[in-house]
């Protein structure tokens, strides 16, 4: 039994423009604009045709199909993250910054949350940031497969922490919730949890956004602490 061919729109050249002023990285950027604007079900080859004053089938002489789009896009989105030279700053910082940006980049393009672990991250961006996240926990000290299971323990805490982000703004965006009735509701649903009411009542002093960043930042350094106390034993 054979399983399905794997493909991806980096394992083939782009293909020239067909005309002057027309290129992929012009499609992509308005790709990135148009998903911006209305999110992944917002974007159709029609819609982005119309936004570039092209007939939406001239865009297939670039991208095979859709897919292929939104691989060029989910690179793109890549590149914004930053990386510092771990040789320069030592492994910590680089990999402090690194998260920092990296939630910064989710929550900006907040359909690119969707695309984690669906399509395959080959690009040159993308390539670019593992490299480097490989480059900085090797020089921490970690080894073989270690290597990884640190690159896998720092991402799967960035994302577990900003996707349920980039899912409550959306909500909240879109439905107007009230916080203050959401927080009495809570309450009152809490009334017989004590140690839940006490949380909801703290985080009812702080706003959302402060307490959402302040958790990450809390939990980054705990995750880097419990890596760098890994490699002392």
């Amino acid at each position: 039994m054979t399983g399905k061919t794997f493909s991806s729109v980096w394992l083939r050249e782009p293909r020239k423009p067909t005309s002057p002023g027309r290129s992929r990285e012009e499609i992509v950027r308005a790709a990135v604009e148009l998903l911006n604007e209305e999110g992944l079900d917002g974007l159709s080859m029609r819609k982005l045709g119309a936004k570039l004053g092209a007939g939406a089938t001239s865009l297939y002489w670039y991208v095979a199909n859709k897919d292929e789009l939104l691989e060029l896009v989910y690179d793109e989105v890549w590149g914004e993250m930053r990386v510092p030279d771990a040789d320069e700053v030592g492994w910590r910082e680089a990999a402090s910054v690194l998260a920092h940006s990296m939630r910064r980049v989710i929550l900006d393009h907040p359909w690119a949350a969707d695309l984690i672990g669906r399509l395959p991250a080959l690009g040159p961006n993308a390539l670019h940031v593992a490299n480097e996240m490989r480059k900085m926990f090797k020089q921490a000290g970690f080894t073989g497969l270690d290597t990884d299971y640190a690159i896998a323990t720092l991402t799967g805490f960035i994302f577990g922490m900003t996707i349920p982000e980039v899912a409550w703004n959306s909500t909240s965006g879109h439905e107007q919730v009230d916080l203050g009735e959401m927080r009495s509701l809570l309450l009152q649903v809490a009334r017989r949890f004590p140690h839940m009411r006490e949380g909801f009542e703290l985080a009812e002093m702080e706003d959302p956004r402060v307490v959402r960043a302040v958790a990450f930042d809390f939990g980054l350094v705990s995750v880097l602490d419990g890596l760098e106390r890994r490699l002392a034993t």
